[in-house]
């Protein structure tokens, strides 16, 4: 078998392939195989009846359509393995020339269009400068952190007056479309100002005492009718406030390994200066790989766009979302899909220019993280992931995160008051990502995306 390939653009090549009689032949043998398997021929068994005689009854050209259409996938597949280019879709075949039917030589031609990876030229990023916030933890960053804790230990105390912000309710509420109930709910607590139920209930029930209601119009977002606008009314049933323990040394020694306030509060104070260096190295990392999509050109290819597109909004319209499907959401989606595959292109060149690896501690490590930002137990989590074969895509997606972490490592990273920023914490000898970074980088990276779908099959690239 020959091939050969021309690129038709930056990401889109013709793969011409021939292939001599002599390769045909072995799936010209089977397709017989499968024809006798198919017709029933009087005084022969099914399975056994001979060529000639199949060439008689469905003819020679049935047969060779039928190892051609068999033998294909291989063939191209071969193809592919021999010029070395990296598809990102599916081809589409042509076939420009099959043997005569009834010679016993000649050959197979076809073609096949697909899209493929990008040959890109790295630059020298060693020295890549970057610019992040000065770290500087305050006494409110020590206060709010107090507060949290205490939170932590609060308890709920009933009051008679009007709901405000960050008050604990129950609440009744009941959906009514065109004056038809389609939904109710009793007994149901909320928290003022959490904006997890329905869009316009935290305005309903502020200012609502207990046994006092509201109605407000809104979009269901579950069940049958979500998606859909309705009409809510909302019966408060009880206001309560959280009641915070006072700060004192009794609270430190109850809520921490600590025997007074001021330990405890020195101890919180380091946690938010260490949360502040987390951050630069969040910012530094982010700002480094957009200095790398500035310095390296990576076409896109059009079918990745497309199919990002179609499975978004397909899913957005399976959960009653499809109201989404603006112009300028469309937009949006387009250019997250075109930077996330930018962003994979330029980091997996620098892995293979590294030649960064990935141990099997550093990809159980990766899926334990992740399968904690999940609530999901490590060992459930791996099975899902090994069963539906995405554990490649987890082998490149810790490959990646090594890369940027190298170059992280070799940037020049100072604060916004002209200090050298040391990210040494945060940079592993091996080039990864220390844990708190990585932690609120996937925090980050799942807000920012709202779903992440990934797949190394090379017939289709997903983000």
């Amino acid at each position: 078998m020959k091939s050969a390939v021309e690129n038709l653009t930056p990401t889109r090549v013709k793969l011409n392939v021939e292939v001599p009689f002599e390769e045909l032949k072995p799936s010209i043998d089977e397709a017989y195989k499968t024809v006798a398997s198919q017709i029933q021929v009087p005084g022969f068994r099914k399975g056994k009846v001979p060529a000639k005689l199949i060439d008689q009854r469905v003819g020679r050209g049935y047969v060779l359509e039928t190892a051609i259409n068999e033998g294909l996938n291989g063939w191209y597949q071969a193809a592919v393995q021999e010029s070395g280019i990296r598809p990102l879709s599916r081809p589409e075949v042509e076939i420009t020339e099959v043997p005569d039917p009834t010679a016993t030589d000649g050959e197979l031609k076809f073609q096949a269009e697909v899209d493929v990876r990008p040959e890109i030229e790295l630059p020298d990023y060693a020295g890549i400068k970057v610019e992040v916030a000065a770290a500087e933890s305050s006494d409110a960053d020590v206060d709010k952190a107090l507060d949290e804790l205490r939170g932590r230990f609060g308890t709920l105390k009933t009051v008679e007056r009007p709901a405000a912000d960050g008050d604990f309710l129950s609440i009744d509420i009941t959906a009514s479309i065109d004056g038809a109930e389609v939904d109710s709910a009793s007994g149901l607590s909320y928290q003022v100002g959490a904006g997890t139920m329905l869009e316009g209930m935290d305005e309903a029930v502020t200012g609502l005492s207990a046994d006092e209601d509201a109605i407000f119009d809104t979009t269901l977002v579950g069940g049958e009718h979500a998606g859909e606008s309705a009409q809510v009314k909302v019966v408060v049933k009880s206001v309560k406030e959280r009641e915070l323990p006072e700060a004192n040394d009794d609270f430190a020694q109850l809520a921490s390994e600590f025997d007074t306030l001021a330990e405890l509060r020195a101890d919180l104070a380091k946690q938010a200066a260490d949360s502040k260096v987390v951050e630069q190295g969040v910012e530094a990392r982010d700002k480094v790989l957009d200095k790398l999509v500035e310095l390296v050109e990576v076409p896109v290819p059009d079918s990745v766009v497309e199919e990002q597109l179609e499975q978004h909004f397909k899913a957005e319209n399976s959960h009653g979302e499809g109201e989404h499907d603006t112009e300028e959401h469309r937009a949006e989606v387009k250019a997250n899909t075109e930077r996330a595959f930018q962003n994979e292109i330029i980091l997996d060149a620098i892995a293979e220019k590294e030649e960064v690896g990935v141990s099997q501690n550093e990809l159980i490590d990766y899926i334990v993280t992740t399968a904690s930002q999940y609530g999901m137990d490590p060992n459930q989590f791996a099975q899902i992931i090994d069963q539906s074969g995405q554990v490649p895509m987890m082998v490149s997606e810790v490959r990646r995160r090594k890369a940027l972490a190298v170059v992280l490592g070799q940037a020049e990273v100072t604060d916004s008051e002209g200090n050298k920023v040391d990210l040494s914490d945060f940079v592993r000898p091996g080039g990864e990502e220390a844990p708190a970074v990585e932690a609120e980088a996937e925090t980050e990276a799942e807000e920012a995306a709202g779903e992440t779908v990934a797949n190394d099959d090379p017939a289709a690239v997903k983000f």
